[in-house]
Protein backbone atom coordinates (compact mmCIF):
# COMPACT_ATOMS: atom_id res chain seq x y z
CA UNK A 1 0.00 0.00 0.00
CA UNK A 2 1.35 3.41 -0.98
CA UNK A 3 2.31 5.60 1.97
CA UNK A 4 0.09 8.69 2.05
CA UNK A 5 0.15 10.10 5.59
CA UNK A 6 2.52 10.06 8.54
CA UNK A 7 2.23 11.55 12.01
CA UNK A 8 4.80 12.83 14.51
CA UNK A 9 4.59 13.30 18.26
CA UNK A 10 7.10 14.17 20.98
CA UNK A 11 6.62 12.85 24.51
CA UNK A 12 8.17 12.80 27.96
CA UNK A 13 10.56 15.41 29.31
CA UNK A 14 12.17 17.77 26.82
CA UNK A 15 15.71 17.27 25.51
CA UNK A 16 18.01 19.16 23.12
CA UNK A 17 16.90 17.15 20.12
CA UNK A 18 13.12 17.34 19.91
CA UNK A 19 12.77 20.43 17.74
CA UNK A 20 15.56 19.25 15.45
CA UNK A 21 14.06 15.76 15.13
CA UNK A 22 10.66 17.19 14.20
CA UNK A 23 12.27 19.57 11.73
CA UNK A 24 14.46 16.82 10.32
CA UNK A 25 11.54 14.48 9.71
CA UNK A 26 9.60 17.22 7.93
CA UNK A 27 12.66 18.11 5.84
CA UNK A 28 13.42 14.53 4.85
CA UNK A 29 9.88 13.68 3.81
CA UNK A 30 9.72 16.94 1.84
CA UNK A 31 12.98 16.04 0.07
CA UNK A 32 12.25 12.49 -1.00
CA UNK A 33 8.47 12.07 -0.73
CA UNK A 34 6.84 15.52 -0.84
CA UNK A 35 3.41 14.08 -1.62
CA UNK A 36 3.19 12.35 1.75
CA UNK A 37 1.00 14.30 4.19
CA UNK A 38 2.45 15.07 7.62
CA UNK A 39 0.40 15.48 10.78
CA UNK A 40 1.73 16.49 14.21
CA UNK A 41 -0.13 15.57 17.39
CA UNK A 42 0.09 18.32 19.99
CA UNK A 43 1.37 17.60 23.49
CA UNK A 44 2.40 14.02 22.83
CA UNK A 45 0.08 11.12 23.56
CA UNK A 46 -2.32 13.55 25.22
CA UNK A 47 -2.93 15.17 21.85
CA UNK A 48 -3.34 11.78 20.20
CA UNK A 49 -5.98 10.74 22.74
CA UNK A 50 -7.85 14.03 22.43
CA UNK A 51 -7.49 14.28 18.66
CA UNK A 52 -5.54 17.55 18.81
CA UNK A 53 -3.22 17.91 15.82
CA UNK A 54 -1.96 20.23 13.12
CA UNK A 55 -1.30 19.53 9.46
CA UNK A 56 2.13 20.56 8.16
CA UNK A 57 1.43 23.08 5.44
CA UNK A 58 3.79 24.03 2.56
CA UNK A 59 5.09 27.12 4.38
CA UNK A 60 5.93 24.99 7.41
CA UNK A 61 7.82 22.54 5.22
CA UNK A 62 9.77 25.39 3.65
CA UNK A 63 10.86 26.78 7.00
CA UNK A 64 11.36 23.47 8.84
CA UNK A 65 15.15 23.94 8.93
CA UNK A 66 14.67 26.76 11.45
CA UNK A 67 13.62 24.16 14.03
CA UNK A 68 17.25 22.99 14.30
CA UNK A 69 18.02 26.26 16.07
CA UNK A 70 15.36 25.83 18.78
CA UNK A 71 15.28 24.10 22.14
CA UNK A 72 12.19 22.39 23.53
CA UNK A 73 9.61 21.00 21.15
CA UNK A 74 7.43 23.00 18.74
CA UNK A 75 4.54 20.58 19.10
CA UNK A 76 4.46 20.15 22.88
CA UNK A 77 4.95 17.12 25.09
CA UNK A 78 3.36 15.25 28.00
CA UNK A 79 3.89 12.19 30.16
CA UNK A 80 1.08 9.76 29.36
CA UNK A 81 1.16 5.99 29.80
CA UNK A 82 -1.43 4.54 27.45
CA UNK A 83 -1.71 1.33 29.46
CA UNK A 84 -2.41 3.25 32.69
CA UNK A 85 -6.18 3.53 32.31
CA UNK A 86 -6.79 5.01 35.76
CA UNK A 87 -4.34 7.87 35.18
CA UNK A 88 -5.73 8.64 31.71
CA UNK A 89 -9.26 8.69 33.14
CA UNK A 90 -8.24 10.91 36.05
CA UNK A 91 -6.67 13.42 33.66
CA UNK A 92 -9.72 13.52 31.42
CA UNK A 93 -7.96 11.95 28.46
CA UNK A 94 -10.50 9.12 28.13
CA UNK A 95 -14.03 8.47 29.31
CA UNK A 96 -15.38 5.76 31.59
CA UNK A 97 -14.96 2.24 30.18
CA UNK A 98 -12.62 3.44 27.42
CA UNK A 99 -9.27 1.77 26.75
CA UNK A 100 -6.65 4.46 25.99
CA UNK A 101 -4.90 2.14 23.55
CA UNK A 102 -8.13 1.71 21.58
CA UNK A 103 -8.87 5.46 21.73
CA UNK A 104 -5.40 6.19 20.34
CA UNK A 105 -5.71 3.51 17.66
CA UNK A 106 -9.13 4.72 16.57
CA UNK A 107 -7.85 8.31 16.34
CA UNK A 108 -4.97 7.20 14.11
CA UNK A 109 -7.42 5.36 11.88
CA UNK A 110 -9.75 8.37 11.67
CA UNK A 111 -6.83 10.56 10.74
CA UNK A 112 -5.68 8.10 8.08
CA UNK A 113 -2.22 7.78 9.62
CA UNK A 114 -0.11 4.90 8.31
CA UNK A 115 3.17 5.69 10.07
CA UNK A 116 3.58 7.17 13.56
CA UNK A 117 6.94 8.69 14.53
CA UNK A 118 7.44 8.97 18.30
CA UNK A 119 10.35 10.99 19.67
CA UNK A 120 11.00 10.21 23.33
CA UNK A 121 12.81 8.16 25.93
CA UNK A 122 12.26 4.61 27.07
CA UNK A 123 8.82 5.41 28.54
CA UNK A 124 7.69 7.05 25.30
CA UNK A 125 8.91 4.18 23.19
CA UNK A 126 7.56 1.59 25.61
CA UNK A 127 4.17 3.29 25.15
CA UNK A 128 4.74 3.15 21.41
CA UNK A 129 5.49 -0.56 21.75
CA UNK A 130 2.23 -1.06 23.67
CA UNK A 131 0.38 0.79 20.93
CA UNK A 132 2.06 -1.16 18.13
CA UNK A 133 1.27 -4.44 19.86
CA UNK A 134 -2.37 -3.45 20.38
CA UNK A 135 -2.71 -2.37 16.77
CA UNK A 136 -1.25 -5.64 15.54
CA UNK A 137 -3.50 -7.74 17.78
CA UNK A 138 -6.60 -5.88 16.59
CA UNK A 139 -5.99 -5.82 12.88
CA UNK A 140 -4.81 -2.23 12.51
CA UNK A 141 -2.14 -1.61 9.89
CA UNK A 142 0.30 0.94 11.26
CA UNK A 143 4.08 1.32 11.33
CA UNK A 144 5.47 2.83 14.55
CA UNK A 145 9.01 4.25 14.48
CA UNK A 146 10.63 5.65 17.60
CA UNK A 147 13.60 7.99 18.00
CA UNK A 148 15.52 7.66 21.31
CA UNK A 149 15.50 10.92 23.26
CA UNK A 150 16.94 11.25 26.74
CA UNK A 151 19.63 13.40 28.33
CA UNK A 152 20.38 10.49 30.68
CA UNK A 153 21.77 8.40 27.78
CA UNK A 154 20.42 5.27 29.44
CA UNK A 155 18.20 3.60 26.82
CA UNK A 156 19.17 -0.02 26.30
CA UNK A 157 20.51 -1.10 23.77
CA UNK A 158 20.97 2.35 22.14
CA UNK A 159 24.64 3.43 22.08
CA UNK A 160 23.95 7.18 22.15
CA UNK A 161 20.62 8.86 22.81
CA UNK A 162 19.67 12.02 20.96
CA UNK A 163 20.32 15.18 22.96
CA UNK A 164 22.66 13.72 25.60
CA UNK A 165 25.85 15.28 24.20
CA UNK A 166 24.23 18.71 24.17
CA UNK A 167 22.96 18.31 27.73
CA UNK A 168 26.47 17.52 28.96
CA UNK A 169 27.94 20.55 27.19
CA UNK A 170 25.22 22.84 28.53
CA UNK A 171 25.51 21.49 32.09
CA UNK A 172 29.24 22.19 31.97
CA UNK A 173 28.55 25.70 30.69
CA UNK A 174 26.08 26.23 33.53
CA UNK A 175 28.71 25.36 36.12
CA UNK A 176 31.28 27.69 34.59
CA UNK A 177 29.37 30.57 36.19
CA UNK A 178 28.27 28.75 39.34
CA UNK A 179 31.87 27.84 40.19
CA UNK A 180 32.69 31.50 40.81
CA UNK A 181 30.28 31.51 43.77
CA UNK A 182 33.04 29.93 45.86
CA UNK A 183 34.47 33.42 46.26
CA UNK A 184 31.29 34.73 47.93
CA UNK A 185 31.99 32.97 51.23
CA UNK A 186 34.89 31.19 52.96
CA UNK A 187 34.69 27.39 53.16
CA UNK A 188 31.93 27.08 50.59
CA UNK A 189 30.49 23.69 49.58
CA UNK A 190 28.94 23.82 46.08
CA UNK A 191 26.89 20.85 44.93
CA UNK A 192 26.07 20.70 41.23
CA UNK A 193 23.08 18.38 40.78
CA UNK A 194 22.96 16.98 37.24
CA UNK A 195 20.08 15.09 35.64
CA UNK A 196 20.25 11.30 35.55
CA UNK A 197 17.65 9.08 37.21
CA UNK A 198 19.42 5.73 37.14
CA UNK A 199 22.49 6.42 35.04
CA UNK A 200 25.53 8.53 35.88
CA UNK A 201 26.67 9.15 32.29
CA UNK A 202 25.46 12.76 32.09
CA UNK A 203 27.02 13.70 35.43
CA UNK A 204 30.34 12.11 34.47
CA UNK A 205 30.36 13.59 30.97
CA UNK A 206 29.48 17.02 32.35
CA UNK A 207 32.36 16.90 34.84
CA UNK A 208 34.78 15.74 32.14
CA UNK A 209 33.76 18.47 29.67
CA UNK A 210 33.83 21.14 32.37
CA UNK A 211 37.31 20.18 33.59
CA UNK A 212 38.76 20.05 30.09
CA UNK A 213 37.34 23.49 29.40
CA UNK A 214 38.68 24.87 32.66
CA UNK A 215 42.17 23.51 32.17
CA UNK A 216 42.15 24.30 28.45
CA UNK A 217 41.51 27.95 29.14
CA UNK A 218 44.59 27.99 31.40
CA UNK A 219 42.70 30.46 33.57
CA UNK A 220 45.03 32.65 35.60
CA UNK A 221 44.38 35.18 38.31
CA UNK A 222 47.38 37.52 38.75
CA UNK A 223 46.39 38.01 42.40
CA UNK A 224 46.46 34.29 43.26
CA UNK A 225 47.67 32.09 40.44
CA UNK A 226 48.27 29.05 42.63
CA UNK A 227 44.70 28.33 43.75
CA UNK A 228 42.61 30.10 41.12
CA UNK A 229 42.03 26.99 39.00
CA UNK A 230 41.96 24.59 41.94
CA UNK A 231 39.05 26.44 43.51
CA UNK A 232 37.05 26.08 40.30
CA UNK A 233 37.93 22.44 39.77
CA UNK A 234 35.70 19.39 40.32
CA UNK A 235 36.58 17.72 43.60
CA UNK A 236 34.14 14.79 43.56
CA UNK A 237 31.80 13.05 41.12
CA UNK A 238 29.05 10.87 42.61
CA UNK A 239 27.10 8.57 40.30
CA UNK A 240 24.89 5.61 41.23
CA UNK A 241 27.31 3.12 39.69
CA UNK A 242 30.33 4.17 41.73
CA UNK A 243 31.08 2.67 45.12
CA UNK A 244 31.79 5.41 47.64
CA UNK A 245 33.33 5.14 51.08
CA UNK A 246 31.91 8.30 52.63
CA UNK A 247 34.13 8.19 55.69
CA UNK A 248 37.20 8.29 53.46
CA UNK A 249 35.56 10.82 51.16
CA UNK A 250 34.74 13.13 54.06
CA UNK A 251 38.37 13.03 55.20
CA UNK A 252 39.63 13.69 51.67
CA UNK A 253 37.22 16.56 51.05
CA UNK A 254 37.95 18.03 54.48
CA UNK A 255 41.62 18.20 53.45
CA UNK A 256 40.61 19.89 50.20
CA UNK A 257 38.48 22.39 52.08
CA UNK A 258 41.32 23.16 54.49
CA UNK A 259 43.83 23.53 51.67
CA UNK A 260 41.98 25.67 49.11
CA UNK A 261 38.93 26.94 51.01
CA UNK A 262 36.07 25.36 49.04
CA UNK A 263 34.74 22.08 47.61
CA UNK A 264 32.82 21.48 44.36
CA UNK A 265 30.83 18.25 43.96
CA UNK A 266 28.96 16.91 40.92
CA UNK A 267 26.14 14.48 41.80
CA UNK A 268 23.55 12.63 39.75
CA UNK A 269 19.99 13.55 40.69
CA UNK A 270 19.14 9.87 40.99
CA UNK A 271 22.02 9.03 43.33
CA UNK A 272 20.75 7.81 46.68
CA UNK A 273 17.07 8.11 45.75
CA UNK A 274 16.02 4.94 47.57
CA UNK A 275 17.54 6.14 50.84
CA UNK A 276 16.13 9.64 50.45
CA UNK A 277 12.62 8.35 49.71
CA UNK A 278 12.83 5.98 52.66
CA UNK A 279 13.87 8.85 54.90
CA UNK A 280 11.00 11.05 53.69
CA UNK A 281 8.42 8.30 54.10
CA UNK A 282 9.72 7.37 57.56
CA UNK A 283 9.01 10.97 58.50
CA UNK A 284 5.49 10.46 57.14
CA UNK A 285 6.15 12.62 54.11
CA UNK A 286 4.69 11.96 50.65
CA UNK A 287 6.84 11.33 47.58
CA UNK A 288 4.90 12.02 44.33
CA UNK A 289 5.25 9.63 41.40
CA UNK A 290 4.39 10.05 37.74
CA UNK A 291 2.11 7.91 35.56
CA UNK A 292 4.95 5.46 34.98
CA UNK A 293 5.55 4.99 38.71
CA UNK A 294 8.81 6.96 38.72
CA UNK A 295 9.60 9.11 41.74
CA UNK A 296 9.37 12.79 40.78
CA UNK A 297 12.99 13.73 41.36
CA UNK A 298 12.23 17.43 41.85
CA UNK A 299 10.62 16.44 45.12
CA UNK A 300 13.61 14.37 46.23
CA UNK A 301 16.42 16.94 45.93
CA UNK A 302 19.41 14.62 45.98
CA UNK A 303 21.80 17.54 45.76
CA UNK A 304 20.42 19.12 48.94
CA UNK A 305 20.51 15.78 50.71
CA UNK A 306 24.18 15.25 49.83
CA UNK A 307 24.99 18.83 50.83
CA UNK A 308 23.25 18.47 54.20
CA UNK A 309 25.12 15.22 54.91
CA UNK A 310 28.56 16.37 53.80
CA UNK A 311 28.65 19.99 54.99
CA UNK A 312 29.21 19.27 58.70
CA UNK A 313 31.69 16.49 57.93
CA UNK A 314 33.98 18.73 55.90
CA UNK A 315 33.54 21.89 57.94
CA UNK A 316 31.66 23.92 55.35
CA UNK A 317 30.49 27.33 56.56
CA UNK A 318 28.04 27.68 53.68
CA UNK A 319 26.52 25.29 51.19
CA UNK A 320 25.06 26.02 47.77
CA UNK A 321 23.07 23.55 45.66
CA UNK A 322 22.51 24.34 42.00
CA UNK A 323 20.65 22.24 39.42
CA UNK A 324 21.57 22.48 35.75
CA UNK A 325 18.83 20.16 34.51
CA UNK A 326 16.28 22.55 33.04
CA UNK A 327 18.99 24.84 31.68
CA UNK A 328 20.68 21.93 29.91
CA UNK A 329 17.70 20.06 28.54
CA UNK A 330 16.10 23.19 27.07
CA UNK A 331 19.00 24.03 24.75
CA UNK A 332 19.06 23.57 20.97
CA UNK A 333 21.10 20.62 19.74
CA UNK A 334 24.87 20.97 19.43
CA UNK A 335 26.81 20.10 16.26
CA UNK A 336 27.44 16.49 17.30
CA UNK A 337 23.80 15.93 18.17
CA UNK A 338 22.64 17.56 14.94
CA UNK A 339 24.72 15.04 12.99
CA UNK A 340 23.35 12.14 15.04
CA UNK A 341 19.78 13.39 14.67
CA UNK A 342 20.21 13.77 10.91
CA UNK A 343 21.42 10.20 10.46
CA UNK A 344 18.67 8.76 12.68
CA UNK A 345 15.92 10.84 11.10
CA UNK A 346 16.96 9.89 7.57
CA UNK A 347 17.00 6.22 8.52
CA UNK A 348 13.61 6.56 10.24
CA UNK A 349 12.09 7.83 7.00
CA UNK A 350 13.65 4.90 5.13
CA UNK A 351 12.01 2.57 7.66
CA UNK A 352 8.69 4.33 7.16
CA UNK A 353 8.81 3.89 3.41
CA UNK A 354 9.43 0.16 3.75
CA UNK A 355 7.01 -0.34 6.67
CA UNK A 356 9.56 -1.35 9.31
CA UNK A 357 8.73 -0.60 12.96
CA UNK A 358 11.23 -0.13 15.78
CA UNK A 359 13.37 2.44 17.58
CA UNK A 360 16.07 3.90 15.36
CA UNK A 361 19.49 3.98 16.98
CA UNK A 362 22.96 2.46 16.98
CA UNK A 363 22.40 -1.04 18.37
CA UNK A 364 25.10 -2.08 20.84
CA UNK A 365 24.21 -5.75 20.31
CA UNK A 366 24.60 -5.47 16.54
CA UNK A 367 28.07 -3.98 16.38
CA UNK A 368 26.81 -0.44 16.93
CA UNK A 369 24.99 -0.54 13.59
CA UNK A 370 22.22 1.98 12.90
CA UNK A 371 18.98 0.03 12.65
CA UNK A 372 15.36 -0.17 13.75
CA UNK A 373 15.73 -1.82 17.15
CA UNK A 374 12.87 -4.13 18.06
CA UNK A 375 10.49 -2.55 20.59
CA UNK A 376 10.60 -5.44 23.11
CA UNK A 377 14.35 -4.87 23.49
CA UNK A 378 13.96 -1.20 24.46
CA UNK A 379 14.17 -0.40 28.15
CA UNK A 380 15.57 2.32 30.39
CA UNK A 381 18.00 2.27 33.27
CA UNK A 382 21.09 1.19 31.35
CA UNK A 383 23.95 1.73 33.82
CA UNK A 384 26.91 3.94 33.02
CA UNK A 385 30.12 1.96 32.44
CA UNK A 386 32.53 3.35 35.05
CA UNK A 387 35.40 1.37 33.54
CA UNK A 388 35.69 3.49 30.43
CA UNK A 389 39.20 4.94 30.22
CA UNK A 390 38.08 8.56 30.17
CA UNK A 391 36.13 8.15 33.41
CA UNK A 392 38.94 6.25 35.12
CA UNK A 393 41.27 9.11 34.23
CA UNK A 394 38.77 11.71 35.42
CA UNK A 395 38.22 10.13 38.83
CA UNK A 396 41.93 9.49 39.28
CA UNK A 397 42.70 13.14 38.59
CA UNK A 398 40.24 14.36 41.21
CA UNK A 399 41.29 11.82 43.82
CA UNK A 400 38.78 8.97 44.02
CA UNK A 401 39.41 6.30 41.33
CA UNK A 402 36.56 3.82 40.84
CA UNK A 403 36.86 0.40 42.42
CA UNK A 404 33.75 -1.63 41.70
CA UNK A 405 30.00 -1.17 41.22
CA UNK A 406 28.23 -1.44 44.55
CA UNK A 407 24.86 -2.87 45.52
CA UNK A 408 25.10 -0.77 48.67
CA UNK A 409 27.16 2.40 49.05
CA UNK A 410 29.05 2.53 52.34
CA UNK A 411 28.12 4.47 55.44
CA UNK A 412 24.72 5.85 54.43
CA UNK A 413 23.41 2.61 52.93
CA UNK A 414 22.49 4.20 49.62
CA UNK A 415 20.99 1.60 47.29
CA UNK A 416 21.18 2.48 43.56
CA UNK A 417 17.84 2.58 41.77
CA UNK A 418 18.65 0.00 39.10
CA UNK A 419 20.17 -3.47 39.52
CA UNK A 420 23.85 -3.74 38.70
Amino acid sequence: MKLKKVAILTAGGIAPCLSSAVGGLIERYSEIAPDIEILCYLDGYKGLLLGNSIAIEPAMRRDAAQLHELGGTPIGSSRVKLSNIADCLKRGLVKDNENPLKVAADQLVRDGVQVLHTVGGDDTNTAAADLARYLGENGYSLTVIGLPKTVDNDVFPVKQSLGAWTAAIQSARFFENIAAEHSANPRMLIVHEVMGRNCGWLTAATADIYRKGLLGKNARNPLNTTQFTARRDVHAVYVPELQINFEAEAERLRRTMDEIGNVNIFVSEGAGVDSIVQEIEQNKGHVPRDAFGHVKLDNVNAGKWFADKLAPLIGAEKKLVQKSGYFARSAPACTSDLALIKSCVDYAVECALRGESGVVGHDTEHGGRLRAIEFPRIKGGRPFDIYQQWFIELTAQIGHPPSKPAAVIDEWKITPDSPR
